[in-house]
């Protein structure tokens, strides 16, 4: 693949994970589905999920306040 155009080793945990973050959320944009795809296992537990969320939507927690406590900050 060839070196990076810069070295993300210089970055610190918190930005690398923003930046993994980032360049999934560019590839899950722009990749059509089918470039995408789910395993039966995958496909399996997001039904479950999906009919758990359905059945008490007030579970859920919001991605801002898990990534809050995950990484001890907003946004």
């Amino acid at each position: 693949m060839g070196e990076p155009a810069f070295d993300f080793r210089q970055l610190t945990v918190a930005e690398r994970l923003q930046l993994v973050e980032d360049i999934w959320d560019s590839i899950a944009q722009d990749a059509p589905a089918s470039q995408l795809p789910l395993s039966d296992a995958q496909r399996a537990e997001l039904r479950q999920s999906l009919a758990e969320d359905a059945a008490d939507p007030t579970a859920a927690i919001p991605w801002e306040e898990v990534r809050k406590d995950l990484f001890g900050r907003g946004g």
